[in-house]
């Protein structure tokens, strides 16, 4: 009863800050969105060029040094990791490709149907059939393999490199990239968005919330202890936008939205089986690098790279849809990743 309470407690504060930020600055329907600030940090030290998502989200800073400093609190900073690292940071590239082709993360998904967004509902049919399929992957056997117990300094990298990134965003911010138009020059105070993202991710931390984890344990062991915390996200939110006036339902107008149906559903059914098969979603890989999972940091630095290989080769999704060139990056995403499944199923079988 108090884990539930915890998660439901976390998914409340999540859907909270859901829906302020954007009264506080951030864009509409993504007040917190995983995939979309790591995108604007990626465009921020200059991996992609694209000039309306560039911008150092100090809320990304805040989830890790939230789950970093709570999990010192706590002892539960455990550094580890030395699992199939090669293939951790590419399936991290193709489940940021896959946000970002339906324009948000699982996270944002909540938040934009909490907003009224019908694009998500879409999104989240996707999602859950992606978790299905890799919830079957697991069934069948598949596993990246246990991880090994490291030295602190490697867990220390991750958390390191963020406060040295807010360090001198604060100092010297203009050596930085950062966006005059578009979302990307949508933002909270930096202050209040570093807050927001310390408790966003001390509360993560230790209620273990997952979006992807939610929907993987309904499937395989019929458990709904991280699923409410879902409900409490949504819900949240969903009081949060009536109350601020940012409820429009509907599928066409949205803001950062697209109704390519299709794509927005095989979009987030990319994200849905490689957060299985990486065993956790965006938010819970920021959370895990954090405790010092450096597996989970190579994810967010395969996160970082699929973010600039989206914008520099024009595979993201827009308003006005998701280009061909996106289109072929999906079915490319996915045929590597059943690829890997099969290969490692396969071998863990013999």
């Amino acid at each position: 009863m108090h884990n539930n309470r915890l998660v439901v407690i976390a998914g409340l504060v999540v859907g909270f800050f859901g829906a302020f930020l954007v009264l506080w600055g951030n864009p509409l329907n993504m007040g917190i969105c995983v995939a979309c600030f790591v995108r604007d940090i990626a465009g921020g030290i200059g991996l992609h060029r694209a000039e309306i998502v560039q911008y150092i989200r100090p809320e990304i800073i805040g989830f890790i040094w939230g789950a970093f400093l709570l999990s010192i609190f706590n002892g539960e900073f455990k550094v580890r990791g030395g699992s199939a690292p090669l293939i951790r940071f590419l399936l991290g590239a193709i489940m940021m490709i896959g946000a970002l082709a339906f324009l948000g993360c699982p996270l944002r998904m909540i938040l934009r149907l909490a907003a009224g967004d019908l694009n998500a509902l879409v999104g989240f049919l996707g999602f859950s059939g992606g978790i299905w399929v890799g919830s079957q992957f697991l069934k069948m056997g598949f596993s990246l393999g246990p991880s090994q117990v490291l030295g602190k300094i490697n867990g220390l990298i991750i958390p390191g490199l963020m406060l040295i990134l807010f360090v001198l965003f604060i100092s010297l911010p203009d050596i930085f990239f950062s966006s005059t138009e578009g979302p990307g020059s949508s933002r909270a105070p930096i202050l209040l968005a570093l807050g927001a993202g310390l408790a966003v991710g001390s509360l993560s931390q230790r209620s273990r919330l997952c979006t992807a984890g939610a929907l993987r344990d309904l499937f395989l062991i019929k458990n709904l202890h991280l699923f409410i915390g879902i409900i409490a996200i949504f819900s949240a939110a969903l009081v949060g936008n009536l109350i601020l006036g940012n409820f429009s339902i509907g599928f066409a107008d949205q803001p950062v939205s697209h109704t390519d149906y299709l794509w927005n559903f095989l979009g987030l059914g990319l994200v849905g089986i490689t957060a299985v098969m990486l065993g956790g979603c965006p938010l819970r890989q920021l959370i895990l690098s954090g405790e010092g999972n450096t597996d989970s940091g190579l994810i967010f630095f395969g996160m970082l790279a699929g973010a600039a290989i989206s914008h520099n080769f024009g595979l993201a999704g827009s308003p006005g849809g998701l280009g061909m060139a996106g289109q072929i990056a999906v079915i490319g995403g996915f045929i590597i990743t059943f690829s890997i499944a099969g290969t490692i199923i396969i071998v863990n079988k013999k």
